[in-house]
């Protein structure tokens, strides 16, 4: 079982929220599934309250990613321990859909929330302690501020996308083709 697969989940709920466009995808209940379907059963009641709560975790997420991209190590970390330790892993042992015995990082008992946060927290630890923390990463083409992991060969990664890295070198390219052309004299 790849554990720092889990990861994933934590740049996925922090990517429900785009700051710099005004857009938030994660408003309501009848949002929550889309986001906690890939990992977990759905509970049979999303509340507001858990919409609150993930939301919580979204930026306490973002403050990790956003402490690692800029190199304060201890802060990413002190972040991270505090949502393991809000949200333990209560592993479970489970067999459904006629897959094998395979294990759940939480049970169905603990809330949408609460089971989520635990999961991305987890898989983002071990995301840490296997790769480094400089695997973290926010997106460099403004105004994205989506967050990624960088699993890259030679740790280069500095965009969420093929298509933010496309605009970055588009505008780079157009700024340095601008810096080339000779300017209008102003005083003739």
């Amino acid at each position: 079982m790849d554990l720092s697969a889990y990861a994933e989940h934590a740049v996925r709920l922090v990517n429900t929220e785009q700051p710099a466009r005004g857009e938030d995808l994660l408003r309501s209940p009848d949002d929550v599934p889309a986001l906690i379907a890939p990992v977990r059963r759905i509970p049979s009641r999303v509340t507001d309250g858990d919409v609150a709560r993930l939301r919580s975790v979204r930026t306490r997420l973002r403050a990790v990613f956003t402490a690692a991209a800029a190199g304060r190590e201890a802060d990413a970390v002190a972040t991270l321990n505090g949502l393991l330790a809000e949200f333990p892993v209560h592993p479970r042992l489970t067999g459904h859909d006629a897959s094998p015995w395979h294990l759940h990082l939480a049970g169905d008992a603990v809330g949408a929330a609460e089971g989520f946060a635990a999961i991305a927290g987890m898989g983002l630890a071990v995301q840490l302690t296997t790769h480094g923390i400089d695997r973290l990463g926010v997106c460099q083409a403004l105004p994205c501020r989506n967050v990624f992991l960088d699993l890259s060969a030679n740790r280069s990664r500095r965009h969420c996308s093929d298509r933010c890295a496309s605009r970055a070198n588009v505008a780079l390219y157009r700024a340095r083709r601008r810096a080339r052309e000779p300017q209008p004299d102003r005083h003739t």
